[in-house]
């Protein structure tokens, strides 16, 4: 701690997170909006890079979010041209997001992307390994 004071905001581990992640996302825009794509739609983005045509609730559920907030999300990137969303045919509650061709092309983009983002953190790819390993600890502690 860099004082005392116990409430400090800057003794605070949510705001160290907070203000890193708004500054991470700030790096991001600056890539992603020549493509047309916001950081929620890039997230999307790298989970269909992962597998394509996987159903809404899986890719909420990778994403640590609630389908219906993806909707609209994932609706304008069909309208925009990334991907489709497609009924089950025997269940039409089903729904499953694939990439177009456009989407799909928008990979190799995408590890351009993480090359200039791992540069702009300014620290080695081992450090920011375990520094991601450590967030990932962190949320699994947080959401026992």
């Amino acid at each position: 701690m860099k004082n005392n004071d116990n409430l400090a905001l800057d003794n605070q581990l949510c705001f160290a997170l907070y203000s890193a992640s708004l500054a991470m996302t700030q790096q991001y825009r600056q890539y992603l909006e020549p493509l047309g794509l916001t950081y929620t739609q890039y997230s999307i983005m790298l989970t269909l890079w992962e597998q394509d045509s996987v159903s809404l609730k899986h890719i909420a559920d990778r994403l640590g979010q609630k389908s219906g907030s993806l909707t609209p999300v994932i609706k304008r990137m069909e309208a925009d041209g990334f991907v489709t969303r497609v009924r089950g045919l025997n269940d039409d509650r089903s729904l499953s997001i694939k990439l177009t061709k456009t989407g799909n092309s928008l990979k190799e983009q995408g590890l351009v992307i993480n090359q200039c983002i791992a540069e702009a953190c300014g620290i080695s790819s081992l450090k920011i390994d375990a520094l991601r390993e450590n967030l990932v600890d962190l949320k699994r502690n947080l959401t026992k």
